[in-house]
């Protein structure tokens, strides 16, 4: 066999890539879709909360970093899920003028049942419109997509 020099993706490797980009991106639209809002929490607010899935301690200008967002319209997302009792403000050890956020105990269940909520859907359209022999062809998909994102 010769030596092959690789000189960066292929037309079928930039196919795969855009089919794999538009599907994951179609079924968590789907996924948020069908799952249950009861508190109509925005967008933001719900990765607020997921962030600090299950126990961490964030500062809001931490968070707003993560989700692109201005410390101001932060601070009106930390207030309503305040508000909802979903997360608490803690002064931080370190310097009490600075305060970190955690989920309270409403916020970590919110988070759980949609989590809960999500898996039921799809298991459930799992059930509903996938054969025996392509759950396992999926199986061995998922296994080659978390070697992707793992390396």
């Amino acid at each position: 066999m010769k030596n092959q020099v690789l000189v960066g993706p292929s037309a079928r490797d930039m196919e795969i890539a855009a089919a794999l980009r538009t599907g994951v991106h179609r079924l968590v639209k789907l996924l948020r879709r069908e799952s249950r809002n009861d508190a109509q929490l925005s967008l933001t607010e719900r990765s607020t909360i997921g962030l600090l899935y299950p126990d961490l301690q964030l500062a809001p200008s931490g968070i707003a970093r993560m989700e692109k967002v201005t410390t101001q319209s932060m601070s009106q997302v930390i207030n309503h899920l305040v508000e909802l009792d979903y997360i608490t403000r803690t002064p931080s050890g370190d310097d009490r003028r600075k305060v970190l956020l955690s989920l309270t105990p409403s916020g970590r269940a919110y988070v759980e049942q949609r989590r809960r909520d999500k898996q039921e859907w799809l298991a459930n359209a799992l059930h509903e419109k996938i054969s025996p022999a392509e759950k396992e062809l999926l199986m061995e998909a998922l296994h080659l997509l978390t070697k992707l994102i793992d390396g």
